[in-house]
């Protein structure tokens, strides 16, 4: 993809360093004396590295390159700490990265047997500078002892503004073109499949999201799953993997929920990429309980 990412001319960089501790994604490093950009998918290309080279040597330009990845930079930063951590959540904030703070902030609650510190600390702070980051709390049980977080109950309110009164109702059109759409269920030899768009949906998702049809669905193909409860995943591989090298798909949009047992939807249309043969672009779309989208990238 083309995106904004830091360029160096190697030929003024003296090698002193000054880049290195600013750059908070960890994507620079001094090699053989030079400064040098380690990772594409480490750079956010937000630029605070170029205020510290002394000679100019830094540059922000648009190229081609792979999307910056804040799962990977998160993963790198854990093990210096939970400073660091926070510094690197706080840059993405006074930059406006929403998404990309929510992503980092998710993946340490998500991963806390990685951290050395708690990072509910880091997480009340991160929501304390910019409330769109939900606030940390703990996991409650049910009396059976279900600790899954994708099981926990919970209960919200419906704001009133999304409420429709019965007497301005408007009638919605459908966008689903074909049927079955259960993933057990599709044929990958049908017609209506070729050379398509398609949407991977959990099942939870269209109760979710108020508009799936209208922001999801409309212009693609569907198959719905539950990465968690469904049987036969190796069913679900073998259908995904001829509908990418039979059916000839162009694109797979994941749409999942934020809990952590439907990541396994995104990893199995991974899996069929890998085994397919074909290159296809998959995109992960996450969606909060309350149906708002926390996460939108190429995978």
């Amino acid at each position: 993809m083309i995106r904004e990412i830091v360029q160096i001319d190697e030929e003024i960089c003296n090698g002193c360093g000054n880049c290195i501790p600013n750059c908070h994604e960890g994507a620079l490093q001094i090699v053989d004396g030079k400064a040098v950009l380690v990772s594409d998918l480490m750079c956010d290309g937000l630029g605070a590295c170029l205020g510290h080279c002394p000679e100019g040597a830094l540059s922000i330009e648009k190229i081609e390159a792979q999307p910056y990845n804040e799962t990977v930079v998160i993963k790198q930063m854990i093990s210096k700490g939970k400073n660091v951590v926070i510094a690197h959540l706080t840059h993405l904030k006074e930059h406006g990265e929403k998404e990309y703070l929510k992503e980092g902030v998710r993946f340490l609650l998500e991963n806390k047997e990685l951290l050395d510190f708690n990072p509910a600390e880091v997480v009340e702070k991160m929501h304390n500078l910019d409330p769109v980051v939900p606030a940390f709390r703990p996991v409650q049980t049910t009396p059976h002892g279900h600790a899954c977080p994708g099981s926990a109950s919970r209960e919200f309110s419906i704001s009133s503004a999304s409420v429709i009164a019965s007497s301005n109702r408007v009638k919605l059109s459908s966008a689903l073109t074909h049927w079955p759409v259960q993933l057990h269920l599709i044929n990958p030899a049908a017609e209506y499949f070729r050379n398509t768009d398609l949407l991977v949906a959990a099942d939870c998702t269209a109760f979710t999201s108020a508009n799936f049809h209208e922001d999801f669905l409309k212009n693609k193909k569907l198959v719905i799953a539950c990465p968690k409860l469904d049987h036969g995943l190796d069913t679900y591989l073998q259908k995904l993997i001829r509908l990418i090298s039979d059916a000839h798909v162009n694109t797979i949009t994941v749409l999942r929920m934020e809990v952590p047992c439907c990541g396994g939807l995104v990893q199995l249309v991974r899996d069929a990429v890998d085994k397919s043969g074909r290159k296809v672009p998959v995109k992960e779309l996450v969606l909060g309980i309350k149906g708002e989208i926390l996460s939108d990238g190429w995978v």
